[in-house]
């Protein structure tokens, strides 16, 4: 079932959640709808369509067989060349990486940020109350996955080990042939707020130190003195790299929730909001240097 919020939001999609290929594919065939002067409702009318039915398509809400895509097309008088890419673009690859397989499994809304993280090319990462998850290591994690489970009752026991494991792996596309370049920052107090032992938090830190080093990465930490930038909470912005032919996908904000599904938001108006958001947080928060010396010195007096 798929949960809808207002206009240009989307709540977690089901398991049939698309993936980067199939959110240029749908931006592409809106723009090429576009182009030939089409309202949705007249390009689903030529092939005998629902009203709904290209919406759905445009919207990545539903996927689209090879033969409604000839139809498409074909509509929209696309080349040779073109239509090779986009034929290719909605094919199903022949054997699925661990995040697809990861994705019959619940939690659907996790699944899906795992997917357009591997498809990302840049992320912006907001973490005001917890070490972000691609930064933690295995004890702090499992510290984190139970504290929640004590607190709501909502996962099984059972599964914490499956989503520390899943945490760890996800970490990868740090450091992948093709790294996401990730920009982050950090409350202070996350550095001060204890899950698990003293030894837990310290290696926590020491761990901040070393993800931090490679130059795909930025931290930075928002001290504790100060004005507070902004009033909301965690949030993360993906960027998308341009597919030949096809140009860039829409950006995808996403906020974690803690009663119902996550929600994620696409809308250009919105998504920029939260951009400008990330960039008064970056410039208020401690430059990278400092924030290596801040972690390092909190490491020490705080949890040695």
């Amino acid at each position: 079932m798929r949960l809808l919020g207002s206009e240009g939001t989307m709540l977690v999609p089901d398991y049939g959640s698309p993936t980067g290929r199939r959110r240029r594919l749908a931006a592409e065939l809106r723009r090429l709808r576009e182009l030939a002067g089409l309202t949705g409702g007249e390009a689903a009318q030529r092939p005998g369509w629902s009203g709904s039915k290209v919406s759905r398509i445009e919207t990545h809400r539903t996927g689209v067989k090879a033969a409604d895509l000839g139809r498409l097309l074909d509509l929209y008088l696309v080349g040779e060349g073109h239509r090779a890419e986009l034929l290719a673009l909605a094919e199903e690859p022949r054997t699925r990486g661990w995040r697809e397989a990861y994705s019959e499994t619940p939690p659907e809304e996790y699944a899906a940020l795992i997917i357009l993280e591997a498809e990302a090319e840049n992320a912006s990462y907001w973490s005001p109350e917890i070490v972000h998850g691609l930064f933690q290591t295995e004890d702090y994690a499992r510290a984190v996955i139970q504290a929640h489970m004590d607190s709501t009752g909502t996962i099984p026991p059972g599964d914490v080990d499956r989503r520390v494991e899943t945490r760890l792996r996800r970490q990868n596309v740090l450091t992948g042939e093709r790294p996401l370049h990730l920009s982050a920052v950090l409350d202070e107090s996350v550095l001060l707020r204890r899950f698990g032992s003293r030894a837990v938090m310290h290696r926590q830190l020491e761990r901040l130190l070393e993800v931090s080093a490679p130059p795909n990465i930025r931290l930075r930490i928002l001290p504790l003195a100060g004005t507070h930038p902004i009033g909301t909470g965690a949030f993360a912005l993906l960027t998308f790299g341009a597919l030949p032919g096809v140009g860039r996908p829409s950006d995808v904000v996403y906020l974690e929730q803690l009663s119902r599904a996550a929600l994620y938001i696409e809308e250009e108006a919105e998504t920029f909001q939260y951009q400008q958001a990330f960039e008064r947080l970056a410039a208020a928060a401690l430059d990278p240097a400092r924030s290596r010396d801040l972690i390092a010195r909190t490491a020490r007096e705080a949890w040695a």
